[in-house]
């Protein structure tokens, strides 16, 4: 029988298996958040009367049991079970008796849910924030190592200026300083604690809030009982909008590594076992750890666009339209991770080419170079821009950028600057 199952109603299993859908396959991600946000909710309650002390100390000794139970390798939930928060009170229950009834006092599934998303959410948002700051600090380490091997730089993907991979790397560790802000901003959402909005509309027990807010150690409420519930969904989106901006950065990382490691531009190389063959092209070596990467995060940017789509128009109070955020955004997570690993792994064995710009195609790329000099010479700069390009219109254009290369101006190839992002990192890291 189902918690809410009266003794004269029954379900078909149809509309139980079409109702509880992938729940039980998300649910054991939220297991150890329900039992820890169950203790709290405890603890009040004998806090507060709706439990005797006895009883509170007896159900909080079975759900430390619980939680050490659902937390080993290879938990799961009993087919007989609708979900977690069934499966943690009939264990109570089994365990303790009739004191383990008690615990749903105040309570609805509806904030149970929320809390244990909102928890979860957290947890996730940090390991990704780990993930992150440890990919910037490979990447700008790999900044300062090839800081003077110079390549080109392009725009509409023709040859343009002089960049470096030191230049080149510290870009993309700069660009996750920026993800970083939106991340920490997700936090401080999802930082927000919605146990005690029961259904929705709060309860006429004399519920003590804050305290489960500070057992919980979540940085405040969300005060509204009304809102609690609303911020279902919401929660997701943010954290969604954020880790969206991530997988950005990786795809676009990605693509710059395909594009590198072609033979045709030649920068890059990697081992041969981060690469992979073709079974007919013995010569190839495929970048498909980038390909995926940058495939995985492409479609990590539609989640949030999925997420509003889904939550789009709802009234206020629950839906169970947001049972579906679970599995939108929880695989997501787990993908997003992966690719911050593999990224990590694939940047680490880099190699970098040496003497690039030596090709005799790249000559033009000092073009920019050879207009300056003359500025420097005290010819107007747009006279100077006339000369050199007559020059290369001639084909009589040559520079020896060897001699004349010298960018020292803040974020330029000679002044990467890595100091000053890695302080705006280190800011960052403290809204967390």
């Amino acid at each position: 029988m189902k918690l809410w199952q009266k003794e004269s109603t029954s379900v078909s299993q149809i509309i139980e298996a079409f109702t509880v859908g992938r729940d039980k396959e998300f649910d054991l991600l939220l297991a150890k958040y329900d039992v820890l946000g169950s203790i709290a909710h405890v603890k009040m309650l004998g806090d507060v009367g709706l439990m005797t002390k006895e009883e509170a100390n007896l159900a909080v000794d079975g759900l430390e049991k619980i939680l050490a139970t659902v937390q080993e390798p290879g938990f799961k939930l009993d087919d007989s079970m609708e979900d977690i928060h069934s499966q943690v009170e009939w264990l109570l229950t089994q365990q303790i008796g009739d004191a383990g009834k008690k615990i749903h006092s105040g309570r609805s599934r509806n904030d149970q849910v929320a809390v244990d998303i909102k928890f979860y959410l957290k947890h996730e948002v940090l390991a990704i924030k780990d993930e992150v700051n440890n990919l910037f600090t490979l990447l700008q380490s790999q900044s300062e190592k090839f800081k003077d091997k110079l390549i080109p730089g392009y725009t509409h993907l023709q040859i343009a200026m002089p960049s470096s991979v030191g230049l080149w790397l510290g870009a993309y560790a700069e660009s996750l300083v920026d993800d970083l802000e939106l991340l920490a901003s997700a936090y401080q959402v999802a930082n927000k604690n919605p146990l005690g909005s029961g259904a929705g509309y709060g309860s006429s027990f004399p519920l003590d809030r804050k305290y489960t807010t500070e057992l919980l150690e979540f940085r405040t409420l969300n005060w509204n009982s009304v809102y609690a519930q609303m911020s279902r969904g919401k929660t997701e989106r943010v954290c969604s909008v954020a880790f969206s901006s991530i997988a950005s950065t990786l795809s676009r990382l990605s693509m710059d590594c395909c594009l590198y490691l072609n033979q045709n531009f030649a920068f890059i190389s990697f081992p041969n076992e981060l690469t992979t063959g073709s079974s007919i092209m013995p010569h190839k070596k495929n970048p498909d750890v980038f390909e995926l990467i940058r495939a995985k995060c492409n479609r990590l940017q539609s989640v949030p666009n999925e997420l509003t789509l889904l939550i789009n128009n709802l009234p206020s109070g629950y839906h169970r339209d947001l049972q579906l955020t679970k599995e939108i955004l929880f695989p997501a997570i787990e993908e997003l991770k992966a690719c911050l690993q593999l990224m990590q792994l694939m940047l680490t064995n880099l190699s970098v080419n040496d003497n690039i710009l030596d090709d005799e195609k790249y000559r033009y790329v000092f073009s920019v170079e050879a207009v300056n000099e003359l500025v420097n010479k005290g010819i107007p700069f747009r006279e100077a821009y006339q000369q050199v390009g007559n020059e290369i219109d001639k084909g009589d254009f040559r520079f020896d950028y060897k001699k004349q290369l010298n960018h020292t101006h803040e974020g330029s190839i000679g002044h990467l600057c890595t100091e000053e992002i890695r302080t705006e990192m280190t800011k960052v890291l403290l809204k967390f």
